[in-house]
């Protein structure tokens, strides 16, 4: 039984290959296209569970297949693959209908990983999430750590909400303040810059190196609920020989 089906639209060869068999060899199912028509054309079909997205593809590029597949509904997470780290970039696919981005080159132990994350958040919000210590009751709206409740303030409940509803998610300061405080609330960055920082005082280990609620430089934010779990970085690479020539392409 497959891991989950994967759309992966890459245009250069070698890295799409490696890729492909890498991820097949995790137990993923993989679909390849190698321009962005096919690419588009595949991630409308629906038959997709997750989407690995090149920027610079060609006759239709990544900013335009992640407009086009958000505009016909279709609700799928996006991963943009991008050798471009500028914050505006980052930015502009997020906006677009990304759901969070990976810099070439990167590790194919993180790929898996964060691909097993937006996997799993496909599968359906539930009432009750978990990471590390903590459990969050959507319902009930309330958050235990350890067993003993932790005492949020409203706007930290909706926060950790939001968050859990989307792990593994780069969201940017105003996708959250329209989320959270609403558009028609005058609220600055500043606002959010706060809310985290006290919510971390509650729930994280160590706020002042923060496991789950990680910060984006010049972004935003990203829940990471697996960030504690054994072997979260680099259980993945079963081989390390493989894994090595894989990277290298990446």
């Amino acid at each position: 039984m497959s891991d989950g089906r994967i759309l992966l639209v890459e245009d250069e060869a070698a890295l799409s290959r490696g890729l492909s068999d890498a991820l097949r060899a995790r137990g993923f199912e993989v679909e390849v296209a190698s321009d962005g028509q096919q690419g588009l054309d595949s991630a409308l079909s629906g038959r997709a569970d997750l989407i690995l997205l090149d920027v610079m593809l060609p006759k239709v590029n990544g900013y335009e297949i992640c407009r086009a597949v958000r505009a016909r509904g279709v609700d799928v997470p996006i991963l943009m693959l991008t050798a471009r780290g500028q914050e505006q970039d980052v930015i502009l696919g997020l906006e677009l209908g990304a759901d969070d981005y990976i810099t070439k080159p990167f590790r194919l132990g993180e790929l898996v990983a964060r691909a097993r994350a937006f996997l799993r958040r496909r599968q359906g919000e539930r009432a009750v999430s978990r990471f590390g210590e903590c459990e969050i009751d959507l319902r009930a709206r309330t958050v235990l750590r350890g067993g003993r409740a932790v005492d949020l303030t409203a706007k930290e409940f909706a926060l950790l909400a939001y968050f859990a509803a989307r792990p593994g998610c780069a969201l940017s300061r105003d996708t959250i303040l329209d989320a959270v405080w609403g558009s028609s609330v005058f609220v600055t960055p500043r606002s959010i810059d706060r809310c985290v920082a006290t919510l971390r005082a509650k729930i994280e280990p160590d706020p002042h190196n923060p496991t789950y609620i990680q910060t984006l430089r010049d972004i935003g934010y990203r829940f990471d609920p697996d960030a504690s779990a054994p072997g979260h970085k680099d259980h993945e690479d079963e081989s390390a020989t493989k894994a090595t020539k894989v990277t290298k392409l990446l």
